[in-house]
């Protein structure tokens, strides 16, 4: 099961969120603010996280840096209701996957994530395979 965290200040945006994900068979943790977030993200793995923009602690673009150090294979979303050219390069290249606009609408939110999440595990497939070759090589030089 796909685990995803979703981090924004609004309540009802994250308690319908939630529900969403929840629904389509996703495994779904919630924080209200950044640093609560963190946390989550330092304690416990997450395929995916969705991160509001504005919260009260910090910038979400300040969160996303800090999330992709901590945990650069996750694949992350900025949500934001304050849409800007600056925000959304900086997004991007602090290492944000998607950037979605509010109001945000159920069915686009799902097929972004399940993009990202298919994208991920190509990714991994990859990877794997780069490993097996590296291991094969090893061998074959032992040889």
């Amino acid at each position: 099961m796909k685990r995803i965290l979703v981090v924004d200040d609004d309540l009802a945006i994250l308690d319908s969120t939630k529900e969403i994900l929840e629904l389509e068979g996703y495994e779904v943790e919630t924080a209200e603010t950044a640093m609560e977030g963190l946390k989550k993200i330092e304690e416990s793995f997450f395929n995916l996280a969705l991160f509001d923009i504005k919260l009260p602690d910090m910038e979400g673009t300040e969160l996303l840096e800090k999330a992709h150090k901590l945990r650069p294979g996750m694949k992350k979303i900025m949500v934001t209701g304050y849409a800007s050219l600056e925000n959304s390069v900086f997004s991007l290249n602090a290492g944000a996957d998607a950037y979605i606009l509010k109001p945000v609408y159920p069915k686009d939110l799902l097929e972004k994530i399940k993009e990202k999440l298919e994208e991920q595990e190509k990714d991994s497939i990859v990877d794997g395979e780069k490993v097996a070759e590296f291991l094969e090589e090893q061998l074959l030089s032992l040889r």
